[in-house]
Parts: structure tokens; C-alpha cells; sequence
């Protein structure tokens, strides 16, 4: 039975997944070593629940209850040691999830899940990083986590029916919807996400039109919720760019990124995290 989830990671998608688990009534331990983020994400989420009450999302008494239950840390080694599930949600770099996930095995409890939210890598591979990795699955949640209502669970070579089923028992807990689909590079929504934002990109650089032209042409014409150039911007073009690289190295010359999107995470313009990606934000245009 999960009554402890720990997130690793506070950035844009832990501070997400924090709020879901706590809000889902879990015992939610959410850490991170940079005791500024863990602040940041402290405030996000407070702020999230205060709009959700507002807004009739939530009720008091259950975002009282959910925050009661929240605790925030800087020590890996105390988040885990009572953890029934352990989600990491650090940078999509091989190094720092392998750090991660053997820090967590040497640490957790013997029966603990291991979730990554990874967007494009191997749960196999990183189920390789522990001494259990029958409990080791995907969890990929998509962002903003508190509003998005899908989490696409992946299992790996070694993943378990138990944890298969305990991890959707937990994302429908969340409020979420889930599908399972079997581990090959980009999943399903990374790969098709990816081909799209990398098309624009070329289209971009072709001169074919403006951000905004071929936006507005993806949201109306195709009924995307966001355009590609606004989901980029929201989710960081060095993401975009990382899972690009990943795709090309593991799929082919389809997901090579286009030079125009390496020249913008070269400058800096890494989307509304830095106030200027595709669009500049620091002057509220978009």
C-alpha cells in the first residue's frame, strides 16, 4: 500500500507532481538540493492551491489537509528512507538519473516503487541503475501536471504486472487518466511532440512563416490545444532540444534537431524559465 510518495526534483515538473500526490491525499515528501528552487516550489504550490479554492477546484478543508501533509528537504538520503514510491523528476542527463536512482536504492525501503518521469529515456535502463528493477517503471506526466490530465506509464524489460498496476492505482488517485504502453525511445507523445516542435523549427528557419502565423495555423487548423512554439517555450527548448538528441541518437536522421533550435539554446532563449525563448516574455507579448 503507497502512504509515502517522495518526488526528487523541484523544478517545473517535481513541484507539479508534489502538488498532485499531497492533493490525491499521500504523504508527499518533495526534495531537491537547492534549497531556492525548494523555495520557489513551496510558493508555486501554495499558489496553486490558493487558485484552486478559488476557482471551486478543491475545497479548503482538502487543500488544508494536502498541505499539512507536504514536506519539503534538501537530504536525498532522509526523503527516501520512509518512501513507499520514490518519483524522480531531475534533468533528462544519464549521469545525474543514474546518481539518482542509486542514491535511492541504497536508501529507500526494500519494497519501495521507483518512478521515473522521464520523456524519452529507458525505464529499462535506468531499472539497471538499482537492485530491483521489476519495481522500477515510467511515469510520465506532462506539464502543467496540476491541469494536464494524462500520465503515460512505461514499463521497462523487467517491470512487474504488480508495479504496473500499483503505479496506475496511484496516477487515478492523482485524477489522472494513464495509458500503458511498452519502453522504445519517445514513447508515444514524446515522439510525435518532438517531430512536430523540430518541424516548426525548420519551417521557421525555411521562412515560411512567423511564430505566431504557424502557431495560430497548428492550434486552429489542427486542433492543438497550444502551438508548437508556445509548448516549446513552456516546457524549456534545452528539454526540447536534450529529447531531440536522445531521438536522433536512438531513432535516426527523422528527429535530427534543426540548427535554428541548437542557435537559440546556444543564446540562452530557453523559453519563459529564462523570459525568452521564441517569444520574449519580459515584454509580455504572447
Amino acid at each position: 500500500m503507497i502512504n509515502q510518495i517522495t518526488v526528487i526534483g523541484a523544478g517545473v515538473m517535481g513541484r507539479g507532481i508534489a502538488y498532485v500526490a499531497a492533493a490525491g491525499g499521500y504523504r508527499t515528501v518533495l526534495a531537491d538540493i537547492n534549497e531556492n528552487i525548494l523555495e520557489s516550489a513551496q510558493n508555486e504550490i501554495d499558489s496553486i492551491f490558493v487558485k484552486g479554492i478559488e476557482r471551486n477546484k478543491i475545497s479548503k478543508e482538502k487543500a488544508e489537509s494536502a498541505q499539512a501533509s507536504l514536506t519539503f528537504t534538501t537530504s536525498l538520503e532522509e526523503a527516501v528512507v520512509n518512501a513507499d514510491l520514490v518519483i524522480e523528476a531531475v534533468p533528462e542527463k544519464q549521469k545525474i538519473k543514474q546518481s539518482v536512482f542509486e542514491t535511492m536504492d541504497k536508501y529507500a525501503p526494500e519494497n519501495c516503487y521507483f518512478a521515473t518521469n522521464t520523456s524519452t529515456m529507458s525505464p529499462t535502463e535506468i531499472g539497471s541503475y538499482t537492485t530491483k528493477p521489476e519495481k522500477v517503471i515510467a511515469m510520465h506526466f506532462f506539464n502543467p501536471v496540476h491541469k494536464m490530465p494524462l500520465i503515460e506509464i512505461v514499463r521497462g524489460l523487467e517491470t512487474s504486472d504488480e508495479t504496473v498496476q500499483v503505479i496506475k492505482e496511484v496516477s487515478e488517485r492523482m485524477g489522472k487518466e494513464t495509458v500503458v504502453v511498452n519502453e522504445f525511445p519517445g514513447f508515444v507523445t514524446s515522439r510525435i511532440s518532438a517531430m512536430v516542435g523540430n518541424e516548426a523549427f525548420y519551417m521557421l528557419q525555411e521562412g515560411v512563416g512567423t511564430p505566431e502565423e504557424i502557431d495560430k495555423a497548428i492550434r486552429l487548423g489542427l486542433n492543438y490545444p497550444m502551438g508548437p512554439f508556445e509548448l516549446g517555450d513552456l516546457v524549456g527548448l534545452d528539454a526540447r532540444l536534450n529529447n531531440l538528441k536522445y531521438l536522433h541518437k536512438t531513432l535516426g536522421e527523422k528527429f535530427r534537431p534543426c540548427p535554428l533550435l541548437e542557435k537559440y539554446v546556444k543564446a540562452g532563449r530557453l523559453g519563459r524559465k529564462t523570459g525568452r525563448g521564441v517569444y520574449d516574455y519580459t515584454k509580455e507579448t504572447v
